[in-house]
């Protein structure tokens, strides 16, 4: 498929769902990617920690901006939690385990 085609049909494949349900299939991937790494090779596992850590930071950077409509308590308690997995996916050995629960997490109350 050349990208124009493809490019074309994530479109029209996006138009038929909610973009809290496109946010919760990024989570979904993240999530597929920690749970492979856990079982793979070091080079996996820094690369799911890598695209969660720059997922979360994007969270962080969406919750902080003024016009976001979520309340600001929410907001403030989500980036508490970002800035955890942040923590936890710095250290030597990271609980892949709570990684994937939080995002696992997220995921469903972006889905329900």
């Amino acid at each position: 498929m050349h990208s124009a085609q493809a490019n074309h049909a994530y479109r029209a494949a996006s138009a038929r769902r909610s973009p809290r349900e496109q946010e919760a299939d990024v989570f979904r991937r993240a999530t597929g990617a920690l749970r492979a790494a856990q079982r793979g090779t070091p080079m996996d596992q820094v690369k799911a920690l890598a695209d969660n850590s720059r997922l979360w930071m994007m969270v962080g950077d969406l919750l902080q901006d003024p016009a976001n409509a979520l309340p600001a308590a929410l907001r403030a308690s989500i980036v508490s939690v970002g800035h955890a997995l942040q923590r936890e996916m710095r250290q030597a050995a990271p609980d892949f385990a709570f990684l994937i629960a939080v995002n696992e997490d997220v995921t469903a109350g972006l889905s329900g």
